[in-house]
């Protein structure tokens, strides 16, 4: 794999025959679990939705040439594998396109377009789907930690084998403790995200990656007198537009009594899909679609953290992704770093000396929210369209990963 990755921002800049390319990048919106407009969809139902646009936005791609299709998947019963096959051949995939589901955790929409890259790269097919499908509506009664485990592992002598278990919020209170970072700086920083986020989605930034979801849904404050009604869900409906440091001054905090994250600080609990169209350039030019084609994978790295500060991943991830692609800092031209926590988000900014107006240019989870398996998908899906309408060429996906990772692609606009 090293001998296929280009280093250097010229080399990666040129194009190559066996690039490994993107012509399309699509999203469901991302919704609040338990109360959003999604909160009565199902995961694969989801998944359905983006791989049937996939197909939409393709017509000179032939189903039966797409030879593999990966999907991030965290919460699902079974992975998601099952369901996700069947969805899959309900929209039109042949029986010929194989199916598999990957759990990085956060990572794993990221995790499922690298493999796919992967596969691609070294020519195993050349053709694939890297998406990713989350409903934390519906399956997030464990908060993500394991119901049936080996008792000597919760009581394991080994302290990261026991903080792998440890809950989210408290990994985010460590780095805020560890690092210096205030409850003033996270929730100036979450309102910023709501900020920019409420600025796009007016603007209709997000309407070119975003496919409406037409389900079902149902009144939760009288489910059994209300029938269930059909409804079309094309915006995100977690942001919140008015959200304000001070106004989230003044939420308690959520994990800890004195601690410094809060419910408005942290990433939403969300339900949503996202999916990519890949192939290998020379494919994309032998089927004439050099023209449909809108970037490129440059190389990813994962690292692993301690797992009672799993928010640090970006931080680790990021200067290995640098080192092995041979690119600058500051030759990226614009960062989709995810917001798990406004402490790691910021800590990871700080710690690698990234300007934040090239951070989430239009917002982050903590606006938009984080959908687990979907997560690293609906980053490129927001990235791609956004370094067209800001004229970039180099992009950056990266996000902590629960257990204690971290995740970062480089990513091409053409």
């Amino acid at each position: 794999m090293a001998g296929f990755i280009q280093k250097g921002l010229p080399s990666i800049l040129r194009k190559s025959p066996q690039d490994v390319v993107f012509l399309s990048a699509l999203r469901t919106p991302v919704t609040r679990a338990k109360k959003g407009s999604l909160k009565d969809a199902y995961p694969e139902e989801l998944l359905s939705v983006v791989l049937r646009a996939t197909l939409a936005s393709n017509p000179n791609v032939p189903p039966s040439s797409i030879q593999d299709v990966a999907v991030g998947s965290v919460l699902q019963e079974l992975g998601g594998a099952k369901a996700g096959r069947m969805a899959q051949n309900h929209v039109g995939f042949p029986s010929t396109t194989a199916f598999h589901t990957i759990n990085r955790q956060c990572s794993s929409g990221l995790a499922a377009i690298t493999s796919i890259a992967h596969s691609i790269a070294v020519g195993s097919i050349d053709v694939g789907v890297g998406a990713g499908m989350e409903s934390m509506t519906r399956n997030y009664g464990s908060r993500a930690i394991p119901t049936v485990l080996w008792p000597e592992l919760v009581h394991s002598g080994d302290k990261d084998a026991r903080d792998c278990i440890m809950p989210m919020g408290i990994t985010s209170e460590n780095v805020a403790e560890r690092y210096g970072i205030s409850r003033a700086d996270q929730d100036a920083f979450a309102a910023r995200s709501h900020q920019k986020a409420a600025h796009a989605q007016a603007e209709g930034l997000f309407d070119a990656e975003i496919v409406p979801v037409t389900t079902r849904w149902r009144d939760l404050d009288d489910p059994e007198k209300v029938p269930e009604t059909t409804i079309t869900v094309s915006r995100d409906d977690g942001i919140r537009p008015t959200a304000s440091a001070s106004s989230l001054a003044k939420l308690k905090p959520a994990f800890k009594p004195d601690g410094t994250s809060t419910a408005g600080n942290s990433s939403q609990v969300s339900d949503g899909a996202a999916a990519t169209l890949m192939m290998r350039r020379s494919t994309a030019e032998e089927m004439g679609l050099s023209s449909s084609i809108i970037g490129k994978w440059a190389g990813t790295q994962v690292v692993g953290c301690r797992p009672d500060e799993m928010g640090v991943g970006p931080a680790v991830a990021i200067p290995k992704l640098l080192e092995y692609t041979g690119v600058k800092r500051d030759e990226v031209q614009v960062w989709e770093i995810n917001e798990a926590f406004a402490s790691q988000a910021l800590y990871c900014m700080r710690k690698l000396g990234i300007d934040e107006e090239k951070v989430n240019p239009k917002g982050g989870a903590i606006a938009l929210g984080h959908p687990l398996g979907a997560t690293g998908a609906r980053q490129l899906a927001t990235l791609l369209p956004e370094m067209e309408r800001l004229g970039r060429e180099v992009g950056v996906v990266s996000m902590c990963i629960g257990t204690g990772m971290g995740m970062a692609s480089l990513i091409v606009r053409e």
